[in-house]
């Protein structure tokens, strides 16, 4: 089936509501969805949880949402910066929870959740507070910890160009998670320079198939 395309950025995001889960791609600024994000913080939904490499920079995209207290729970690899100041106020203030996961298993919770697989044992963490209440065990004489998949109501994600089916390729290093939470979430929301005929696209170079794309919207250049 192919998917919905939306007006606008807002009506891409109309149907994420209070207390959703929501992958939001991007490392930094590198392929961070800001227009899905803007209308998200327009649309009024509260209560998210949002998972993302870090916890927001500045005064742009998930540093607003955490600004205007929309997030109540962040899970995230890398949540302090010098310029993460809305996250660091929240969270001093007790306004929003934080579960920090190393980046690596972070990337691996979230492609477990769209592969279908319901939990690995990693040595990344163990002995650590991050350990802490998980199941553990020795292999190969080495520790590791059982890590559980992040699963999630909504991705926002933002690509450089699909075709009408919705297949995506991204630009350079603004693909970054982009791939795997659209396979981890049960509607996945897609910014785009532009959509183009079916066709248009060589398939050995499609990164994301079409498949895991709900809805689509071309936003001129936006990237």
């Amino acid at each position: 089936m192919a998917p919905r395309i939306a007006a606008s950025a807002a009506q891409a995001v109309a149907n994420i509501t209070d207390g959703s889960t929501v992958l939001i791609g991007g490392f930094g600024n590198a392929g961070q969805p800001m227009e899905l994000i803007d209308a998200l913080l327009e649309g009024g939904a509260s209560d998210l949880t949002v998972v993302n490499n870090n916890a927001g920079q500045a005064d742009a995209g998930l540093a607003l949402l955490i600004k205007e207290r929309r997030v109540a729970k962040i899970i995230c690899s890398f949540p302090r910066q010098s310029d993460s100041w809305h996250f660091d106020e929240a969270y001093r203030a007790g306004e929003i929870e934080l579960e920090l996961v190393p980046q690596g298993n972070l990337a691996e919770r979230i492609r477990a959740a769209g592969a279908g697989i319901g939990g690995f044992f990693t040595p990344t963490g163990y002995g650590t507070l991050l350990a802490e209440g998980k199941e553990t065990r020795i292999i190969d004489g080495r520790g590791y910890v059982l890590e559980s998949p992040i699963h999630a109501d909504f991705a926002l994600i933002k690509a450089l160009r699909a075709d009408a089916h919705g297949n995506l390729v991204y630009r350079k290093t603004a693909r970054n998670f982009g791939p795997i939470m659209a396979t981890a979430a049960k509607q996945a929301i897609v910014q785009v320079d532009d959509i183009v005929p079916v066709g248009s696209i060589d398939p050995e170079n499609v990164i994301t198939p079409g498949i895991y794309v709900n809805t689509l919207v071309a936003l001129g250049g936006a990237q």
